[in-house]
């Protein structure tokens, strides 16, 4: 008697949570660009935005396929959701659905503390958390002493990323999920007092070997970040962003470097496959 193949499970998308409890770090900018990326790579990418609020994740994307329809052109564009729902019960349950329909699932993070916040973060396999370089965004990690600037103790949040890798590591074992990988990333460095820089570099460095994350270099303080929001546009969409001057090009290889940092998954032989933009 024959019997039919059994269905392949599908396999779960990586989910890459952007998080910080604190605003203007340029973290729902980071995750756009990200989500394009990954998108031009060929990867089918949806973004989740975890703030109905602000939404600036899912206004962003909607400027694009504003643009995209406005001048009838066709770019990489990720799918993108704003979750509305109450609970962590429900925000897994969202996570669920969609990262079955995707290869990476991108979620923007509210910059404040709250359990559907904590969920996310918890349940990230690449957990980013852009920081502007200096000790009042530091702080969301770790205090540090007034006059050596060593640090003294871990944050609440550090504190929930430690014991969620605890957790997740036990996960791992089974074959349910990969390690947890947490990058902490340095965005706008480019207006930042040498000394002050250095001494949040050498903080960065005591702390993450305390907790284990990694820390990448992020996107610099550059007009053109704010300038592309209306539009929906990144620097990815070479041809359609006019003439780019020199600051223009370094972004981009800053935004390149970036998505190399993070390590994620397949990307290495995507970018073999196709060039990024």
């Amino acid at each position: 008697m024959n019997h039919a193949a059994p269905k392949p499970t599908p396999k779960a998308a990586h989910r890459i949570v952007f998080a910080n409890e604190k605003g203007g770090t340029g973290k729902s900018t980071t995750a756009v660009h990200i989500a394009v990326a990954l998108a031009y790579l060929g990867a089918r990418v949806i973004a989740l935005d975890l703030d109905p609020r602000q939404r600036t994740t899912h206004r962003y994307i909607e400027n694009r396929l504003a643009t995209l329809e406005r001048r009838r052109i066709t770019l990489p564009t990720p799918g993108c959701e704003v979750f509305r729902g109450e609970t962590a019960d429900e925000l897994l349950s969202t996570i669920d659905r969609l990262e079955r329909v995707c290869d990476f699932l991108v979620i923007d993070n509210p910059g404040r503390d709250d359990p559907i916040a904590r969920a996310a973060a918890e349940n990230a396999d690449t957990l980013v958390t852009p920081m502007n370089d200096s000790f009042v965004d530091f702080d969301l990690i770790g205090q540090v002493d007034s006059d050596t600037f060593k640090v003294k103790k871990l944050s609440f949040f550090a504190e929930l990323i430690w014991e969620a890798r605890m957790k997740r590591s036990r996960q791992t074992a089974n074959g349910s999920r990969p390690e947890m990988d947490w990058i902490v990333v340095r965005n706008r460095t480019g207006h930042v007092e040498a000394r002050n820089m250095a001494r949040i570099e050498q903080a960065l460095t005591e702390m993450s070997k305390r907790v284990g994350f990694r820390v990448a270099q992020g996107l610099s303080e550059r007009v053109i970040y704010r300038e592309l929001f209306p539009s929906g546009l990144t620097l990815l969409d070479k041809g359609h962003l006019g003439e780019l001057g020199t600051s223009h090009l370094i972004a981009r290889q800053e935004l390149r470097a970036l998505l190399k940092n993070l390590h994620l998954p397949e990307f290495a032989r995507r970018q073999t496959r196709m060039e990024l933009a």
